[in-house]
């Protein structure tokens, strides 16, 4: 078992990558704490999943994006778990419109919960991990924050662009104690791109190199790995996994 004992969060985990991380995680022998924001129902399954795996797990409400609702669920996994190795920031929204077609409220909320959560969850995740000799973070950005052109998500790209920086300032910051990676998907299969059209979703396949959008297990697979010791000597790394991308 890769995670025997250790203690992770992971943001985001009612559904798609944020469960089936969860869920590796418990199968690895982690003890997991689900965190979610409005999906309470969906998050006690995965709870209830995890637990059959053999896993201790709990279910914690939490808007990333408010710094007090974070401590308290920092406080309550030290509380219940007595420590914390390992902190995978996947929460996330995104609003598919037109790019003159979004709010300032909009854009504001994407930059919040997706760049702004992700500082605050590791500002104090980062703070017990130094308390216990070290940890691990692992950032789910994307490749749209790399070198995808996508106007109608222009503000999830510019939150997921900051995401990898994070990452990297991060990982110098916290170095040597605490490695901090980060994980940018390309086209999952999740409840989040089910609404895509047929056809642009016909279209973006042909550009995979292997001719389909991932299953969220593949994606979480690659955030096991770094959470785990097999990534020792990783840290300010970006991996893409995105079936190879020509677009």
């Amino acid at each position: 078992m890769r995670l025997k004992n250790k203690v992770a969060i992971v943001t985001g985990a009612s559904r798609g990558i944020g469960k089936a991380t969860a869920l590796l995680f418990a199968r690895e022998g982690a003890k997991v704490v689900v965190n979610y924001f409005s999906a309470e129902e969906d998050a006690f399954l995965v709870v209830d999943e995890a637990r059959k795996l053999g896993s201790e797990a709990i279910a914690i409400k939490c808007d990333v994006s408010k710094e007090k609702e974070v401590r308290e669920m920092i406080q309550k996994t030290i509380d219940t778990f007595g420590r914390l190795d390992i902190l995978v920031n996947n929460a996330g929204v995104v609003f598919d419109i037109p790019i003159f077609e979004k709010t300032v409220a909009q854009w504001k909320r994407t930059l919040e919960v997706n760049l702004v959560g992700t500082f605050i969850c590791s500002k104090y995740a980062s703070e017990y991990m130094q308390r216990t000799g070290g940890g691990t973070i692992i950032n789910i950005s994307s490749t749209n924050g790399i070198n995808t052109l996508s106007p109608e998500s222009a503000d999830y790209d510019a939150s997921k662009a900051g995401v990898i920086n994070l990452t990297k300032n991060l990982a110098k910051e916290l170095a040597p104690t605490i490695r901090v990676n980060s994980v940018a998907p390309g086209w999952v299969d999740t409840e989040m791109n089910q609404d895509l059209p047929k056809d642009f979703v016909e279209e973006e396949t042909e550009k995979i190199y292997l001719k389909r959008f991932a299953e969220p297990e593949e994606i979480g697979k690659a955030i096991l790995f770094l959470a785990s010791d097999e990534a020792s000597y990783i840290t300010g790394s970006i991996i893409k996994v995105d079936g190879g991308y020509d677009g």
